[in-house]
């Protein structure tokens, strides 16, 4: 009689590709699965152009059971000559993704060892500011420093970003409620302020989420929440839950990177028979 053999099976994720950069394409191409029933996480930031995109994701998906994308601020980056900008651009992304069996925040949530694995598309609304300030007066302030981000050149000119993260917050709070049991909450963008705070300058936090978003963890149960953005990899323990970040980022930062630093990270694993 054939001795049965367990098999494990992981949740991997990882964030901030930045796959256009060339230096970047030696750790992505270390993004392997440890069996075939691997699941992968890609929470962003993969690269700028549409192309580019879904040929990174298409050699992910060959390589795991199953990919789940969720949209970063540079995969929305348009120019004036693209084919398509704004929410037409992330429209063409989801299409792509469909044609190559990638899951996006538009497809039904798959459900990993019972747990539901939730992709979601935020946006941020320039709400993670300093108290008393306006919109406008934490963006004045943040030009005065010089301290901006690209968003305001590349997405910002093609859509009201603010009207759209909140149409996003509804379309999610809306799919949400519909969930029972335990969830991975999956954003680009951190889902609470307290990651932002690490960050070096602090008015980047503008571009870093929703204050909306804030009670979403224990409202939906989540075991874990899988974010990217901030370049600033490691897990946040937050009101009892696990904040983790799973950035790649640029070399600069991935090389200083010590031994003990696990990436691509798992975010849950299970056990079955083989």
């Amino acid at each position: 009689m054939k001795a049965e053999v367990n098999v494990t099976t992981t949740l991997w994720a990882v964030a901030d590709l930045h796959a256009a950069v060339k230096a970047n394409a030696d750790p992505i191409e270390k993004i392997q699965p440890k069996d075939p029933s691997d699941w992968l996480i890609v929470a962003g930031d993969v690269a700028e152009r549409t192309e580019l995109v879904l040929s990174v994701l298409a050699r992910l998906r060959k390589r795991f059971a199953k990919v789940i994308w969720v949209p970063g601020n540079h995969e929305l980056f348009s120019r004036s000559q693209d084919r398509c900008q704004g929410m037409d651009k992330y429209t063409e992304l989801v299409e792509g993704c469909r044609r190559i069996d990638v899951l996006t925040p538009e497809d039904p949530y798959p459900v990993f060892a019972g747990v539901t694995i939730v992709p979601l598309f935020t946006l941020y609304d320039y709400s993670f500011r300093r108290p008393g300030f306006t919109v406008e007066q934490a963006v004045q302030a943040a030009r005065d420093r010089q301290v901006m981000m690209t968003d305001e050149f590349s997405i910002a000119p093609f859509v009201d970003i603010r009207a759209w993260c909140w149409d996003r917050l509804a379309y999610s709070i809306k799919r949400l409620s519909k969930i029972t049991g335990p969830t991975i909450l999956i954003n680009h963008w951190p889902l609470v302020v307290e990651p932002t705070q690490r960050m070096r300058w602090q008015e980047l936090a503008l571009w870093c989420g929703t204050r909306h978003t804030r009670g979403w963890a224990e409202r939906y149960n989540a075991q874990a929440v899988v974010y990217g953005h901030l370049h600033i990899p490691g897990v946040q323990m937050i009101n009892g839950i696990r904040h983790i970040e799973v950035s790649l980022g640029y070399p600069r930062e991935w090389e200083q990177w010590g031994p003990g630093h696990v990436w691509p990270y798992p975010v849950m694993e299970v056990e079955h028979a083989g």
